[in-house]
């Protein structure tokens, strides 16, 4: 099953609108938890995406840090393609 935070940081996700993106932290400080890293590891496990955007989460200088629990160029191509997609 999905723990109270995973659904918790996805219903959270779901108010970053289209085109638009949020840095880990910034997710977490919403959520009232001090970890970046744990927002990621949820969102690592998301079983929802794409209808939740994780793709719209960024690392705090602004990359693109990793995509569906990888860091290799293939996810970070398609993470991108989903962002510039929402931007048109």
């Amino acid at each position: 099953g999905i723990s109270a935070f995973r659904l918790r940081v996805y219903l959270e996700l779901l108010n970053v609108p289209r085109g638009e993106t949020i840095t880990y932290g910034e997710l977490a400080r919403r959520l009232g938890c001090g970890s970046a890293q744990a927002v990621g590891q949820a969102l690592r496990r998301n079983p929802f995406a794409p209808e939740v955007p994780c793709h719209r989460v960024i690392a705090a200088n602004g990359s693109l840090c990793g995509f569906g629990g990888s860091r290799d160029s293939e996810a970070l191509m398609r993470k991108k393609a989903l962002l510039e997609a929402e931007k048109q």
